[in-house]
């Protein structure tokens, strides 16, 4: 793949012609539809392939990426190499330059209907340390914890393009005089990377770690707002519900798993080894490679590295369609929050500010245990890519609103 585009992409760049994620746009009045970002720029992809009467074009006049996804890796990998060209030759200049949007002029939205979400919770170092947190007097990691990928059920109506507003929700929190309802006083984020479902799969029939590229699409940066005090409350013994199922934001643009090729590396050993389902496919490595930074306020408090996570994402597949359970189109199953072993690598407030008792100060000179109403917070993403070039993820971004009630 040709990685130098006649479009004039700016140096660090998180979308060189090595990424090319996949979004829904709308510009001025007119419907939303799919484009794709290069550079600073979207290029509107409905009417140039219209014009070169690419097969199956109408999948990108739809206001949602899912009749795209539905068409499998053939046609993914069809269109990644015609989108390479396009972008490369100077031949086709004429044709696509019309079509090239400013970035700044669109409006993003939520780039694929949601069908199911799953959250995990696969990092060692966050289960540990909220295993301390929760449950001092119990082991940090639960029994099952290092034998299958843990995981909840979330709300996959609650999932929302990045940039929308997060309302401070309300619930029954955990006091010490006991439980009272009011609005949560421990908001916190999750970062976490989430995997997207293009190709469905046969109800009854468990999909393979082996299958993961033939089902998986693309990855998307989330965020798992959580309320710890509604949590702590309510989760045993059924885990997560009303302190997680509020809001999930995820990115506007949607990554190809192809733009990760160079971005595989080795996950970390297991011990005791998974059953034979969990067992990491033979050939190219299962991790990934992704250096992520959560920004408060404009400040960097933490760089999560992704590459340490104990269950991968083809596990993690695995294990959520082992009973049978089938998959569809738009399906969104999420890593958990991802943390490192520095307090710096800490993927959520509760664990950074270890439950508000080691509070963080930002660039302003205040200080933050866990989220104030006006707080904005963004996860930013980027990967290995060719010839020492960074692929990015783009970003999830929200502001807390107060609570409504």
């Amino acid at each position: 793949m040709t990685t130098s585009s006649w479009v004039p992409v700016p140096d660090g760049s998180p979308f060189g012609v090595h990424a090319l994620p996949y979004g829904i746009f709308s510009a001025a009045e007119e419907d939303p539809r799919v484009g794709v970002a290069i550079g600073e720029y979207v290029l509107d992809l409905a009417p140039v392939a219209a014009e070169e009467s690419l097969d199956g074009a109408h999948v990108f006049a739809e206001g949602t990426l899912n009749p795209f996804l539905a068409l499998g890796r053939p046609a993914w990998r069809a269109v990644r190499a015609w989108l390479n060209e396009l972008l490369t030759v100077e031949a086709y200049r004429d044709i696509v330059e019309p079509h090239l949007l400013p970035a700044a002029d669109v409006r993003l939205q939520l780039p694929f209907q949601v069908a199911d979400y799953v959250d995990f919770y696969a990092s060692e170092h966050h289960a540990a340390n909220v295993g301390r947190i929760f449950r001092p007097d119990s082991p940090g990691l639960p029994t099952a914890w290092r034998h299958l990928p843990i995981g909840y059920h979330g709300r996959a109506g609650t999932v929302v393009a990045s940039g929308t507003d997060i309302v401070r929700p309300c619930g029954l929190r955990a006091d010490q005089g006991g439980p009272s309802y009011g609005p949560t006083r421990r908001l916190d984020v999750e970062v976490e990377v989430g995997f997207v479902v293009g190709v469905p799969s046969v109800l009854g029939q468990p999909v393979p770690v082996e299958r993961f590229a033939d089902h998986v699409f693309g990855v998307v940066l989330v965020n798992d707002w959580s309320a710890r005090d509604i949590q702590a409350f309510e989760y045993v013994p059924l885990g997560p519900f009303l302190g997680k199922s509020f809001a999930t934001s995820v990115s506007a643009w949607v990554l190809p798993l192809d733009a990760l090729a160079h971005a595989r590396v080795t996950p970390p050993p297991r011990d005791p080894q998974p059953a034979a389902y969990l067992q990491d496919a033979a050939g190219e490595p299962g991790g990934l490679d992704l250096a992520l930074e959560v920004d408060w306020n404009g400040s960097v408090v933490a760089r999560p590295p992704f590459a340490g996570m104990y269950w991968t994402a083809a596990q993690q597949l695995a294990h959520l369609t082992a009973n049978g359970a089938s998959l569809r189109t738009g399906d969104l199953y999420a890593s958990g929050t991802v943390s490192g072993p520095e307090r710096d690598q800490r993927g959520c407030f509760l664990e950074l500010t270890w439950n508000g008792a080691e509070p963080v100060s930002l660039a302003d000179g205040s200080t933050r245990d866990f989220l104030r109403d006006g707080d904005t917070v963004t996860i930013r993403g980027s990967a290995p890519g060719p010839d020492g070039a960074r692929v990015g993820l783009g970003e999830v971004s929200g502001t807390v609103l107060p609570a409504s009630g």
